[in-house]
This record gives structure tokens, sequence and C-alpha cells, in this order.
């Protein structure tokens, strides 16, 4: 199958794998009609349109989006996108490592911010 439709049943068997237990699940409460149609078309184009494309490895492509979420300052993308990274073999030690490089060129706030979710994230796998 071809198509749309084919897209996005990619991006739902895809999603999982690179997903793990990366997001929180989300209250239906006071979600409009419109609000399914927009969380099925942000995973279809993140998981079958980007994610699933071949030219760099989900270790490369969760370390690139964890480095956006930190640039942009936003804690709760930054969450998901660590555990995505954690669950694709990106070490403790490689995470700290980006944030120190993002430092020079995003600004020790947005480092450091990141690096109190990074401690938040890791706590979380530790016994």
């Amino acid at each position: 199958m071809n198509g749309p439709d084919a897209s996005a049943d990619r991006a739902f068997e895809k999603a999982p794998s690179c997903w793990a237990n990366a997001s929180t699940c989300h209250s239906d409460k006071g979600n409009p009609a419109i609000g399914n149609d927009s969380r099925r078309l942000t995973t279809q184009h993140t998981f079958g349109d980007s994610w699933s494309r071949p030219g760099l490895d989900l270790r490369t492509k969760a370390l690139i989006s964890v480095t956006i979420a930190a640039t942009l300052g936003t804690r709760d993308p930054v969450r998901g996108q660590l555990r995505i990274a954690l669950n694709n073999g990106v070490t403790p030690d490689e995470i700290v490592e980006l944030f120190i490089h993002l430092e020079a060129y995003a600004g020790a706030a947005r480092a450091s911010d990141s690096y109190l979710v990074a401690l938040e994230v890791f706590a979380e796998d530790s016994p």
C-alpha cells in the first residue's frame, strides 16, 4: 500500500520502537474532536516521515532531537527526547557531553536547564 494511509501505518508501527515510554499519556478531557487529528498527523510526520528515513541511524536522530529540544528550552519535549535517546543506546555520559557542547552554542541557561531535566530522567531508571 502506498500513499498517506501507508505512511500513517508505518508511523504507528515505528513510533513504539522509537518512543517507548517517551511520553506520558494525555487525557482526552477537553480534547476537541480535531485534537485526535493533530496527534495522528504529528505521529505520522515524526515517526512515519522523519524517523523512518534511512539517512541517519536512530541513535544519531535521538541525539539531534535532544539537542533541538534543549536549544528551544522546552522542558517536556526535552524529557521525551531524553527517554527516546536512552531507549536508542545513547548513554547518560553522552547526554551530559551534549549539554556541555550545547552550552557553547545555545547558552548556559538552556544547557543547565536541560541538564536538570536529564538528571530527573536518569533517576527514573535508577534502582
